[in-house]
């Protein structure tokens, strides 16, 4: 791998793990960030804001590979996409490398239809590109129930199924990818095993030693039976090897 890295969310979950394993290789890696950073730890650390637009052509320039593990959790995703294309165009980057999720072609929510038109944004972009989807991380399954369990009953949705991963696996992933040629889609990665989301809450309530009555919900629509359905999993592609079990035992003891 040659070459100057840009990682953009370079702060958030999966770009804190890309930014340590990038540098722990030895590859010269830049980090995006919203506010200013110390530079250090083989880290090279810009400020920028892909939505406005503000920092992100020096972010880019004499770059050689652009890993995009931000978002806004919203449309404004697609805005910053499309800005952070048009100025790696300009730099001549030779690879853009987007962060996907699993089932967003199967399941109709808003900010899946939003990570789709940004797949678009990065497939018409004119630059070498890999786009690599994976299933829900187990941090963002723990954020979900810690928010459940303020509640004096713990809801949870009815028959729906998933498939969390390590999030460090998926950085592994990303990491070998940029120093590949581009790949279009690659090949998805998926948890271990196929759950329910009733199963993985009772599995926290226990780790947590908290008593809650667990109520199920029925997401309505399109959404729901595409959830009930395993809309958000790849079972086929169950290359991950951590279990929640395992996030549950690191997050409480």
């Amino acid at each position: 791998m040659t070459g100057t890295v840009l990682v953009t969310g370079a702060t958030g979950t999966l770009g804190r793990e890309v930014v340590r394993l990038l540098a722990a290789r030895g590859v010269a890696v830049r980090g995006l960030s919203r506010r200013a950073r110390e530079t250090g730890d083989g880290v090279e650390w810009v400020v920028g804001d892909l939505v406005g637009g503000a920092g992100i052509a020096a972010a880019v320039a004499g770059v050689e590979t652009v890993l995009d593990c931000a978002t806004t959790q919203g449309r404004k995703d697609v805005a910053g996409v499309g800005r952070l294309v048009t100025e790696a165009r300009r730099a001549g980057v030779r690879h853009l490398v987007y962060v996907s999720i699993v089932g967003i072609d199967r399941v109709p929510l808003g900010y899946y239809r939003a990570k789709l038109d940004c797949e678009r944004l990065v497939r018409e972009s004119g630059l070498g590109w890999t786009v690599l989807r994976a299933t829900q991380f187990h941090d963002l399954l723990l954020k979900a129930f810690d928010l459940s369990a303020r509640l004096p009953v713990f809801p949870v949705a009815s028959g729906a199924e998933v498939q969390p991963v390590d999030v460090r696996e998926v950085a592994e992933r990303l990491v070998d990818l940029v120093g590949r040629e581009p790949a279009g889609f690659a090949p998805e990665v998926g948890g271990p095993r196929v759950r329910s989301y009733r199963e993985l809450a009772q599995a926290y309530l226990r780790a947590a030693g908290r008593r809650r009555p667990v109520l199920p919900l029925r997401v309505p629509g399109a959404a729901g039976r595409a959830l009930r359905a395993g809309g958000l999993t790849t079972p086929e592609r169950a290359v991950g090897r951590g279990s929640f079990e395992e996030a549950l035992e690191r997050r409480f003891g």
